[in-house]
């Protein structure tokens, strides 16, 4: 995103205007790959390639200066060649300033809200339209406050087994088509495109406007994913998954381990019933409990107490 496409994005949020430097409005701000909070901040000598906030103590100190340190502190700036210097709290610049950022280039922007709601919008802003982003095949629960993901392959039950948790009480995100942003280090949102918003295929039923059948508490805008559910044949389950595995499962979304678990599909077995329980066992093991390692503690220990009590009867 150019500094011109950003300030006039930010012109009903922050109201962010030009002051000087508008030849230098094609320089780009929003780093992917980098932490929000490195890149929008109060202004720093020692990090100065960000977007630099300067409010009433930066100009202050900046004043305070003698001319010759005060070169110095621009030329060590303008050097930098951060995306945008932005003036807060409606301050005005000092002169020398704003003709050096003409001079060259740098773009020089200002605002009327303070520096720390300014960083604070700017942050936000920034997280949600520079992140990683990919979209998957699935439907997208929140399930007793959790994200959960239900995928696999199609006519396997993914909108049905929706259909009833939706009757159990949770919550619809999206269906058939997820649009998942990494929103922050270890952290994934899932969304609905505009166009399926609050609407679930349901083979024989066509689409179901969740919103007007079940009522505005069935559907949610956005979720935190924590949780793949993947549903599978029965005989893929048996070729492919152990029956107690010691490891949990996880699946790699946009460079972010996802829990997963698999769930074989077969006449009788209630999904959603299975889906919650999954959710409840995740929450646990969030919280370091994990039943599947507790009973192998509790089996080695009664295969020692054994040996032990055959040693004393030898």
């Amino acid at each position: 995103m150019t500094i011109l496409e950003f300030v006039e994005s930010q012109q009903s949020h922050t109201g962010l205007h030009w002051v000087a430097g508008r030849s230098g409005g094609t320089r780009t701000v929003g780093e992917p790959d980098r932490n929000t909070v490195d890149q929008v901040g109060y202004l720093n000598l020692i990090h100065p390639s960000r977007l630099s906030v300067l409010g009433p103590e930066e100009i202050a100190y900046f004043d305070r200066l003698d001319p010759d340190r005060k070169a110095r502190v621009e030329d060590e700036l303008f050097a930098a060649r951060p995306p945008a210097l932005i003036l807060a709290n409606g301050l005005q610049p000092p002169a020398s300033l704003v003709e050096r950022c003409d001079r060259e280039g740098q773009p020089l922007l200002a605002t009327e809200m303070a520096g720390g709601r300014v960083i604070e919008s700017l942050r936000y802003f920034l997280s949600k339209n520079t992140a990683d982003s990919t979209s998957m095949h699935g439907v997208l629960m929140d399930v007793l406050g959790m994200g959960v993901l239900i995928s696999g392959d199609s006519g396997l039950g993914k909108s049905e087994l929706a259909l009833e948790l939706i009757s159990r009480g949770h919550g619809l995100v999206a269906d058939d088509v997820v649009e998942i942003d990494r929103i922050g280090p270890n952290q994934l949102e899932g969304r609905c495109p505009p166009l399926l918003q609050g609407l679930l295929e349901v083979r024989g039923l066509g689409l179901l406007d969740i919103k007007t059948v079940f009522g505005e508490t069935a559907v949610r805008r956005k979720m935190r994913l924590k949780l793949i559910v993947h549903l599978v044949r029965r005989s893929t389950m048996e070729d492919q998954y152990e029956r107690l595995p010691l490891q949990e499962l996880t699946q790699d979304i946009l460079g972010v381990p996802v829990r997963k678990v698999a769930i074989p599909v077969a006449a009788g077995r209630n999904l959603a019933v299975l889906t919650e329980a999954a959710v409840r066992t995740t929450v646990l093991a969030l919280r370091g409990i994990d039943t599947t390692r507790e009973f192998v503690r509790r089996q080695q220990q009664a295969i020692s107490e054994s040996g032990a009590a055959e040693q004393d009867l030898e």
